[in-house]
């Protein structure tokens, strides 16, 4: 399976592959969390649905659950080879210290496409810093993933503005403003450039803070996009 990422993709975030069939209706992709996931690779193995996954296997250091070392990257390598993966997603940092590369060569060989990413827990950073995070984490991957922390609107129009430059400056990137103050940013990002958008199927289960459930994030896109040009387009 494949992902067009030329395009905005909603994915449906999930540690349950059972979920697939109910995200079927407004999902372009499931998001598979497998630090999330009990038996993960048993899941993975016995996947047979329609939507194509995004692999996912979060540190505890970016947020997720699985611990660091060579079995979580041996986990996103095997979830490379499935024919349904599309793309898997690594963190910059961890492209950094070269612990991943290997895993990002093996994808590229299987012709899996890798989005790499970056959280910030804390903050946003400065517009500056987010445009080069996103420019160094498309030099590795096929899309620029970004996740900060918003205090108030201004953050939001800080990464907004950073992935504006990104879109236009060629970048493939995917952006987000956690928590209450930048919820609104995951349905306004899309028209700025950000080609990938997260939602759980149901709202109790939240893979990060401040998102819609899926069915609410589709509505609002949906609307958002056929009311204005998407980014790169003429308003005339």
């Amino acid at each position: 399976m494949d992902i067009d990422f030329s395009s905005f993709v909603l994915a449906a975030a999930t540690a349950d592959l059972s979920d697939e069939p109910h995200a079927r209706d407004h999902a372009d992709a499931v998001e598979f969390r497998l630090d999330m996931a009990s038996d993960p690779l048993d899941a993975l193995a016995a996947y047979d649905g329609d939507l194509p996954l995004i692999a996912t296997n979060r540190p505890t250091w970016e947020g997720g659950e699985a611990a660091d070392g060579e079995d979580r990257l041996d986990a996103l390598r095997t979830a490379a080879a499935h024919d349904a993966v599309a793309a898997i997603d690594v963190e910059l940092a961890a492209l950094e210290d070269g612990d991943a590369t290997d895993v990002v060569d093996y994808a590229r060989d299987r012709g899996t496409a890798v989005v790499v990413s970056t959280h910030d827990f804390a903050e946003t950073p400065h517009r500056d810093t987010m445009r080069e995070l996103l420019a160094e984490a498309s030099r590795w991957g096929d899309v620029a993933k970004l996740a900060v922390t918003a205090e108030g609107a201004g953050d939001v129009l800080d990464l907004l503005g950073a992935t504006w430059d990104a879109t236009t400056a060629g970048e493939t990137v995917a952006t987000m403003a956690m928590g209450e103050a930048g919820r609104h940013s995951r349905a306004v990002a899309p028209l700025y450039g950000s080609r990938i958008g997260y939602a759980p199927v149901d709202p109790a289960d939240a893979t990060a803070p401040g998102q819609y459930d899926l069915a609410t994030l589709s509505g609002l896109v949906d609307r958002l996009r056929s009311e204005r040009p998407k980014a790169g387009e003429s308003e005339a």
